[in-house]
């Protein structure tokens, strides 16, 4: 079997890529052992401010001007909702923040998302003496079930083969790789953390970590917006609410642990004062580079093997306008800016 493309690994960047190619009239193959779940257990929010500073996301704008569409598409496609709006709730510490707030404003690329205005806090169960502010323009992605349906769809095309990708079977000619008797002119690897058992690409500065979220019920919450504090709250509909996020840099692998959930019921104690009941703990790792910025481009001495990865904590923003640069760098040769390519660690 002949293809334009294989592709390793189908959570955001994988499914970014695949649409990429799908719009150029591509042929491809995906290879997906769901060993890589950060895309699964993601908060899946797209906000352009970073809530902890008032400062703006890099390139925010613009990965948001391709990501609302993108998203757009994927729900008429699949005939399902992907796309929530949400506003976000910035709880203030004190009066120092509220100020900051107001100065950050008043900044060209944060006045369209954040509002003037200092909220105060009306709902008994959450805790806000300070008042709120509030983020509009931003939602939450239903990463979980735009990867089901497009998984389950490649399936049916018979273009997913859920297995392993080994990478010592591949063999690589003058014009294409050869894999298991599949032939293909590129190989994009979007594997995530699998990126440290990747051979070709495993001397990458990945700085992983871990992450857990809960999911809570509570009744007598009843709010209809994102609250960021010391942890973020998400409402899920039913009186549910997704809790996250922990941030450890030691431990490696995929299982919740009783620490993480300590933590986050900890820092949940200081947000709200209402009863809940866990319904879910989950943990992922992050495919985070040290710099803090996407990695893409193709290997130095293979330019048949390409990466897709670093998508770190706002995959959901970044995929859609990452896969459309990393296609033309492939296709049509255009340079990739430094600040997110490959050749930007290699000597």
């Amino acid at each position: 079997m002949d293809f334009d493309y294989i592709i390793v690994g189908l959570g955001l960047a994988g499914i970014a890529f695949v649409e990429e190619l799908k719009k150029h009239n591509k042929s491809f193959l995906v290879f997906d052992d769901s060993s890589q779940n950060s895309s699964l257990v993601a908060g899946g929010m797209y906000n352009p401010v970073v809530l902890k500073r008032f400062t703006p996301v890099w390139n925010a704008h613009e990965q948001l001007e391709m990501a609302i569409p993108f998203y757009q598409k994927l729900e008429k496609k699949f005939r399902i909702k992907l796309d929530h709006k949400l506003d976000i709730y910035r709880i203030f510490k004190s009066i120092e923040e509220q100020n900051n707030w107001f100065v950050a404003c008043d900044k060209k690329l944060l006045h369209d998302y954040m509002i003037p205005e200092l909220i105060y806090n009306s709902n008994k169960n959450i805790r806000a003496p300070f008042g709120m502010g509030k983020l509009t323009g931003t939602g939450r992605i239903d990463v979980k079930n735009l990867v089901k349906h497009y998984k389950k769809t490649l399936m049916e095309e018979g273009l997913l083969k859920k297995e392993k990708f080994y990478y010592d079977e591949m063999k690589s000619y003058d014009e294409y790789v050869d894999y298991k008797a599949i032939r293909a002119k590129r190989i994009v690897f979007c594997e995530g953390f699998g990126l440290k058992k990747n051979p070709f690409f495993n001397e990458l500065p990945m700085k992983e970590v871990k992450g857990e979220l809960i999911t809570i019920h509570a009744p007598d919450l009843n709010i209809d917006y994102l609250i960021k504090s010391a942890v973020f709250m998400m409402p899920l509909g039913d009186n549910l609410y997704k809790v996250g996020a922990t941030f450890n840099w030691n431990d490696k692998t995929k299982d919740p642990t009783k620490d993480g959930k300590e933590e986050l019921e900890l820092k949940l104690s200081s947000v709200i004062n209402c009863k809940y009941k866990i319904v879910e703990h989950t943990a992922g790792i992050r495919p985070t580079i040290k710099d803090r910025r996407p990695i893409l481009g193709l290997h130095p001495k293979n330019k048949k093997l390409a990466i897709f990865n670093g998508l770190g904590t706002r995959g959901v923003m970044i995929a859609p306008l990452m896969a459309r640069k990393l296609y033309q760098h492939i296709e049509n040769n255009m340079e990739l800016d430094k600040e997110i390519a490959i050749d930007r660690f290699q000597k």
